[in-house]
C-alpha cells in the first residue's frame, strides 16, 4: 500500500469507525457514528471523506439489494496493515528509514509500565 494510498488523520476517524463495526455500513450510519464521535465534520464533509476513502481504494462498497442508491462500505484492508504502513513511512520520512534511531526516540522518556517493558523485551528477544 503507498503512502499517497494511507487514510489521513482526518480518515483514519471514518476508518475507526468501518474497523469497529461487524456489519457493512451505509454513509448514514458512518455520519451517525462521526456525530457521536464530536467530530463537528458535516454530513457532506464526512461523505467526501468516504468518497477520497473509495477513491484511496481503502473503503469499497456494494449497493443496497432493495435500493441500488444505498451503498454498504467495508474495509478492504485491516487497521493494522494500514498502521504497519503508516509506521513504516514515518520511519522512513522522519528517521531516514532507521528503525533502531525511531524506536529510541520514541521509548526515550517514555514512562512504560512494567508489563510494557517486559513486552518490548519478549520483542527485542526476537
Amino acid at each position: 500500500m503507498e503512502q499517497q494510498q494511507m487514510p489521513s488523520e482526518t480518515e483514519w476517524q471514518v476508518m475507526e469507525i468501518v474497523w469497529g463495526s461487524n456489519s457493512k455500513l451505509t454513509s448514514q450510519e458512518i455520519i451517525k457514528s462521526m456525530k457521536e464521535r464530536d467530530t463537528n465534520l458535516s454530513p457532506k464533509t464526512i461523505r467526501v471523506l468516504i468518497n477520497r476513502l473509495c477513491q484511496k481504494q481503502i473503503l469499497d462498497y456494494e449497493n443496497d439489494e432493495k435500493d441500488a442508491r444505498i451503498y454498504h462500505y467495508y474495509a478492504t484492508c485491516t487497521r493494522e496493515e494500514c498502521l504497519k504502513e503508516k509506521s513504516r513511512h514515518f520511519v522512513d520520512i522522519y528517521f531516514s528509514g532507521n528503525k533502531a534511531s525511531a524506536f529510541a526516540s520514541l521509548i526515550t522518556g517514555a514512562k512504560l509500565t512494567d508489563s510494557q517493558m517486559k513486552e518490548l523485551k519478549k520483542l527485542l528477544d526476537i
